[in-house]
């Protein structure tokens, strides 16, 4: 254990130096993290990452990273078809990772890479890092005490038009369920559990888009809509598409025989919680504390957990759970038939400490109109 560890990052670009970099120079403010390298394989990436950021180092080979003695924490923020390999590598030099979502894009990879996380002395902590937000705390605590009695229905949507960058999203091994999907499962199963059956649906609706000024065949699938089966006989939804336009209402929506609770904006961006209370009879607005939290914020857990030798929050076994049901969804999807998920996790308890702003009742006319 230090005061401080070096961060190295593999993959210099957007997510990178839009996402990532903003929060490394705030640990890097504060102590935390002393000095930051990067690797990739594009010179013209590494040139725009020395432009605007203080490096330690650049590297061309992520092996030469990975290898670097300095080097204490690496991030993977490749394309998704690499997490799993250079994960693996630098958990085999002995370093802490933080892999992007999904952790990788095959079962057989992610189990090699749980396996390896076991041996390592580094820690292993896996996008997407929804769970660490202060409003997906709060819901989680209310729903685990009983605050909505038991959960029988949940509904998640997140989805947009699509990049415009990177061919690699549109092909095997990309598209919304591995890039978007990703956060809402994380989000049900945390929420509600393990899931033990997975049904789908999923389409191509745009076999060409034009990606980096080049007109390509999309090769994967760009709308899905999924039914998920939890263990506990909750049932849940997941919306997720590249071609969704815009929309307006909760991320979340969690249905229990006492109440209802829905966490606004995205799960990786919330904006406060909406409970209902079958006891109070009124909706009750909770402000969000997750107003300046980052969705980058596994990085700051990962550095506190290296420097204190604390295991994270997050666990790679939930990661592992997350990427099978969704290749069940996939395998739902193209055979039409439900599939069941083999693999299970268990959740972790809701984090100490309240996260609760004071709520604001607001009458609900529609139910007491219902009452006359």
């Amino acid at each position: 254990m230090s005061e401080y560890v070096s961060v190295g990052i593999i993959g210099c670009g957007r997510v990178a130096q839009n996402a990532y970099m903003p929060l490394v120079l705030s640990l890097v403010a504060k102590g935390s993290v002393s000095s930051v390298s990067g690797a990739d394989v594009n010179p013209r990436r590494l040139e725009e990452m020395q432009a605007k950021f203080p490096m330690r180092r650049v590297y061309d080979d992520p092996a030469d990273l990975i290898a670097d003695p300095e080097i204490d924490v690496v991030l993977v923020l490749t394309s998704m078809p690499q997490h799993g390999e250079f994960a693996i590598a630098a958990l085999e030099a002995g370093k802490h990772v933080l892999v992007e979502k999904p952790m990788a894009t095959t079962r057989e990879q992610a189990a090699q890479l749980i396996e390896v996380s076991k041996t390592s002395p580094g820690y292993l902590v896996c996008a997407p890092h929804v769970m660490l937000s202060p409003d997906y705390q709060e819901m989680y605590r209310t729903i685990a005490s009983g605050g909505v009695g038991r959960p029988l229905l949940a509904r998640s949507r997140y989805g947009w038009d699509g990049p415009d960058w990177g061919q690699w999203f549109y092909a095997p091994g990309g598209g919304p369920l591995f890039d978007l999907g990703v956060y809402n499962v994380t989000s049900l199963t945390g929420l509600l559990g393990p899931v033990a059956r997975v049904s789908a649906m999923s389409s191509l609706t745009r076999p060409e888009r034009v990606v980096d000024d080049e007109l390509i065949d999309v090769q994967t699938d760009d709308t899905f809509q999924i039914v998920l089966q939890h263990e506990s006989g909750a049932l849940s939804t997941v919306t997720t598409a590249f071609g969704i336009q815009r929309y307006k209402g909760a991320a979340l929506e969690v249905y229990g025989l006492d109440g209802t609770i829905q966490m606004l904006g995205d799960d990786w961006a919330p904006a406060g919680l909406e409970y209902w209370q079958n006891e109070v009879g009124a909706w009750q607005l909770l402000d969000s504390r997750s107003t300046y939290w980052p969705w980058t914020d596994g990085l700051s857990h990962l550095v506190e957990c290296a420097i204190s030798g604390t295991e994270p929050y997050t666990r790679p076994e939930h990661a592992f759970h997350v990427l099978d049901i969704m290749l069940s969804a996939m395998t739902a999807a193209e055979t039409g038939q439900t599939q069941d998920v083999q693999s299970r996790f268990v959740p972790p308890a809701p984090r100490e400490g309240s996260f609760r702003q004071d709520s604001h009742r607001v009458h609900d006319k529609t139910h007491e109109d219902a009452q006359h």
